[in-house]
């Protein structure tokens, strides 16, 4: 019953931020939440949920948005082409693309398109689908992650990646702790028969993983160091985040920058290494008074 009156709860995203991660927080993980002394990874980030605000997150969460950012600091040559960026469905001209292409929302994530042969597109079902995005806006539509809070919905449409045809696309996530990045979450066949597995950055297997199996075993990535490097440099100013890159054919792509992995319920098994990911996590320190931190 008290699982169930979560449940309902859990709907009222009009309920102060503070007290609905607390109640997200306990339905998702079946704990409960401590925001004044947080010691897992999860707490640690349901705390930078409610309290850590500088304004340059909202940037860097949105898909687009996010380009110049990483432009400005490792380099456009890391970028995925762009085709467009648009602010309704009608501006969306399918004739202007290539036959294959991707289309995202900016504003959010799983508002994904992947269109592999333009020819055969429902471009009625696209509207729909993308007109269905824009309606959203992801701070309500999630679990009240502030940096997505005002984010404009908008539409991107970026190059195909001929990797996905051959499988061969595997998503690196490095998890980066006040600018180290301490290990990697790796999504095999991203788009195929996915699976999940954590390595450290000397690419040793861990002994620990989320919801689905841990049995896939990838080749160490030939260019490893160096999206250490560019992990490195991407989340230098931020007491924690995920950077995402792919690697394939002697080229690495920046993929996102993630503040709330999993809405930060996402939990590892053994229970062990919540606590342990948890340990890598310095929060910043608030001032006596001090409501939110604003600045980096």
């Amino acid at each position: 019953m008290y699982k169930l009156l979560l449940g309902l709860l859990k709907k009222l995203k009009f309920l102060p931020q503070k007290t609905f991660v607390k109640i997200y927080y306990q339905y998702y993980t079946g704990k409960k939440l401590n925001l004044e002394d947080p010691k897992e990874l999860n707490e640690k980030i349901q705390w930078l949920k409610v309290y850590y605000r500088p304004k340059i997150l909202n940037q860097l969460v949105d898909k687009y948005a996010v380009r110049s950012y990483v432009e400005s600091k490792i380099g456009a040559q890391y970028l995925n082409e762009c085709y467009g960026v648009y602010d309704s469905v009608g501006e969306v001209n399918f004739d202007e693309f290539p036959e294959k292409f991707v289309l995202k929302g900016v504003h959010g994530s799983n508002f994904n398109l992947i269109v592999k042969d333009k020819s055969k597109l429902n471009k009625t079902y696209a509207r729909l689908k993308m007109r269905k995005w824009l309606w959203h806006n992801f701070y309500y539509k999630a679990g009240l992650e502030w940096a997505y809070k005002d984010v404009k919905p908008r539409i991107l449409c970026e190059k195909y990646l001929e990797e996905l045809d051959k499988g061969l696309l595997n998503d690196y996530k490095f998890f980066c702790f006040n600018g180290e990045p301490k290990f990697i979450h790796v999504d095999v066949a991203r788009f195929g028969d996915h699976n999940r597995c954590f390595y450290d950055l000397d690419w040793k297997k861990l002994p620990y993983k989320h919801y689905l199996p841990n049995d896939a075993e990838p080749e160490r990535p030939e260019m490893l160091a160096e999206m250490i490097e560019i992990a490195k440099i991407l989340s230098a100013d931020f007491p924690f985040v995920r950077v995402d890159l792919y690697s394939f054919s002697k080229r690495i792509l920046f993929g996102e920058l993630t503040f709330y992995p999993g809405n930060g319920v996402l939990e590892f098994y053994p229970d062990d290494y919540n606590r342990v990911s948890g340990d890598f996590l310095r929060l910043p320190k608030r001032n006596k008074g001090q409501k939110y931190i604003e600045t980096l």
